[in-house]
């Protein structure tokens, strides 16, 4: 155990839009909230050009400079926000204990988690180059960019079957690349896909490369039966195969789903640990949204705050 060991009443782990949402609830109820950023300060955000979905920014913002905006908010209220990675947990006894960078112990009457998911990539060098000038891992947030532009998406399961049918309403084609023979969708997803005019789907075809020197230009790809290659033009390409949630540290702690999303009791952050609070897209598998995890954020600061009240430590 570390000598110093400092104690505060709230402990934010992640700094996306619920875990600056949750500071700002927390400070402004005098909470003295203590924040650390983990490995991506902003989270996904922060790799996102522009945000036009996101209420109150009328001509939209770029991901980066919304989550500063985020953070000056939380700051000015009084929230200590610190650069760190929180690296164990001990969630045995009634007050948390966390290690920070393995090495700075903190205890922590409530403890806010926030540190959300991370889009899994086909790890290509031409896919991070052009990541956010035409290459995306949200249809949702990004599909607007591409109207009756054609793009190509990648995945063979109900996200990227859903994201697929998403991006047909706004695009003028879509293609997308299956590796396999066959979708791992369920059946009513694929069958929607199958069933969509401007939506060719690519069995047993893989991305070798993203083209484009500023901006996404195309995909070459490779049919893996024949090795044969083809060039698909487009202006976006969408990578749909999976997020994984930044939750491991909490493994055996808390209970997730095969996936590793934090599990709550329905209707609020509360997981089965009293006094630790799960928001934003660590405990959210379907919205994945900034507005969303801003909302979680303020119910895990409300719950945090009420929970607080009620065994006297606030």
């Amino acid at each position: 155990m570390s000598e110093n060991v400092e104690h505060v009443k709230c402990l934010i782990i992640g700094s996306g839009p619920a875990g600056y949402t949750a500071a700002i609830y927390a400070a402004r109820a005098d909470m003295a909230p203590l924040m650390y950023q983990g490995l991506q300060p902003g989270g996904q955000l922060t790799i996102t050009n522009d945000v036009e979905n996101y209420p109150g920014y009328p001509e939209g913002i770029n991901g980066p400079s919304m989550m500063i905006d985020f953070q000056k908010q939380a700051e000015r209220f009084g929230t200590d926000v610190r650069f760190g990675l929180v690296t164990k947990v001990d969630f045995t006894g009634p007050v948390h204990r966390v290690w920070v960078d393995d090495k700075t112990e903190i205890t922590a009457d409530s403890i806010i988690i926030s540190t959300g998911a991370s889009a899994k990539w086909l790890g290509l060098e031409s896919e991070e180059r052009l990541n956010g000038f035409g290459v995306s891992a949200c249809a949702v947030c990004d599909g607007f960019f591409y109207k009756g532009q054609d793009v190509v998406i990648v995945g063979a399961g109900d996200t990227a079957a859903e994201e697929a049918t998403y991006l047909s309403k706004l695009c003028k084609k879509v293609t997308m690349l299956v590796r396999k023979e066959e979708f791992r969708a369920s059946k009513i997803m694929a069958d929607r896909v199958l069933n969509t005019p401007n939506i060719e789907v690519l069995f047993n075809h893989e991305t070798v490369e993203v083209l484009g020197e500023n901006a996404v230009e195309g995909v070459l790809a490779k049919n893996n039966k024949t090795g044969e290659e083809l060039t698909l033009a487009c202006t976006g390409f969408f990578v749909a195969i999976g997020h994984k949630p930044n939750t491991d540290i909490f493994k055996g702690w808390l209970d997730m789903d095969q996936t590793g999303y934090l599990i709550v009791e329905p209707g609020t952050s509360k997981t089965k640990i009293p006094g630790v609070f799960a928001s934003g897209d660590a405990a959210d598998k379907v919205y994945r949204q900034a507005v969303t995890a801003a909302g979680t954020g303020c119910m895990a600061a409300l719950d945090a705050e009420r929970y607080l009240t009620e065994t006297g430590k606030h």
